[in-house]
């Protein structure tokens, strides 16, 4: 069982850093040290996810640190201020809709930023075995799969997106410096996540904040696209477990179990909302709007994550009726925190990007 003081954790302040923040220092965890949150506060960071976190435990067992992953000497500061000794390495650029648009800041950050946050880390822990570097990636890197099949640890990497070759990326090289240079890491890659604090650029959210405003429901193509949702705190006890006892140098990969077709997906999403914020389904589903499908869009993912149940007695906790449900309460009980997000330079962006579809 690997055990850690100080944690830092890049990305915190975006939807799954800022809900495995919120894990680790909760009881469920176990976890009894402190966490640094590393984060740039881009356009899908932020602070106000986490105002509760500060209040509660600022200064304490929680510290903030606003730098970008690629600026070396903030995050050698960071590993000498705080004696790093994990790192949790959530910070990318995530979004396949911006990659397609503007790829070079997906490289820049996920190719770039991993690179030096391994770097740093390499130089700060001078050959320590009792660190470690946690990168968590995404099952995009394996490509597609037809009507069958799943993506296992052992799937040929396949990335079909600049998003998702940036992420194989920086996969690649955490690898390489567990095998160059004796850097003690874990991996995971998992699948579509949902839940609370979710940037609305992302499937569910938009969907469930387009239902509220009677605006279209924008999906690509047939809708019949497949995806393999896990609900996030389901995500972050899969990578807390993978960190305390994960093998050194090996991949986990983590998933829902739970695949649903875009459109299907969609329809149970309208019956929720429906219930849950007294509209009219007929309405809501009068709302879907077929787009042009995304370029290189992937038809089906489905994770294989036998070996992390198997190893390290992982396994779901929310099935997905009950997961879909709390995302919906949440969006309907903090329209304060969706406003703030949704200003600024994310909505000059979809202005600019998705009003004329």
């Amino acid at each position: 069982m690997h055990k850690f003081s100080t944690i830092l954790v890049t990305g915190g302040a975006g939807f799954i850093g800022s809900n495995l923040i919120r894990y680790l220092l909760g009881e469920k965890s176990g976890f009894t040290g402190r966490l640094v949150n590393l984060d740039a506060l881009t356009y899908a960071g932020n602070p106000e996810s986490l105002a509760d976190i500060e209040q509660q435990h600022g200064g304490s067992r929680y510290f903030f640190v606003k730098a970008d992953i690629c600026d070396r000497p903030a995050v050698e500061k960071a590993f000498a201020d705080y004696a790093i000794d994990a790192v949790c390495h959530l910070a990318a650029e995530s979004h396949v809709d911006r990659s397609i648009l503007g790829p070079e800041a997906f490289i820049r950050t996920n190719v770039m930023g991993t690179f030096t946050l391994l770097d740093v880390a390499r130089n700060a822990w001078k050959g320590r075995d009792d660190v470690l570097f946690h990168h968590v990636s995404t099952d995009e890197v394996f490509g597609s799969l037809g009507d069958a099949g799943y993506f296992t640890e052992a799937t040929p990497y396949d990335p079909r997106s600049p998003y998702s070759a940036s992420k194989a990326s920086s996969d690649h090289l955490v690898q390489a410096y567990h095998h160059t240079y004796g850097l003690p890491i874990t991996l995971t890659n998992c699948s579509n996540n949902y839940g609370p604090y979710q940037f609305p650029e992302k499937l569910i959210p938009v969907m469930i904040l387009n239902m509220l405003e009677g605006k279209p429901l924008p999906v690509y193509g047939d809708g019949r696209n497949i995806r393999d949702w896990l609900y996030v705190e389901d995500h972050n006890a899969a990578v807390w477990a993978v960190m305390q006892k994960g093998a050194i140098g090996h991949t986990y990969n983590i998933g829902g179990e739970n695949e649903w077709e875009n459109i299907k997906l969609l329809d149970r999403l309208i019956e929720i909302v429906a219930e849950e914020a007294g509209k009219s389904v007929g309405q809501l589903r009068a709302l879907i709007s077929y787009v042009k499908d995304r370029p290189g869009h992937d038809r089906r993912y489905a994770i294989d994550c036998s070996k992390i149940k198997a190893e390290l007695g992982w396994k779901q906790s929310v099935d997905y009726d009950g997961g879909l449900r709390r995302t919906v309460r949440w969006y309907l009980d903090n329209p304060r925190w969706i406003e703030r997000v949704r200003s600024g330079e994310y909505r000059s962006w979809m202005d600019t990007n998705y009003s004329k579809r």
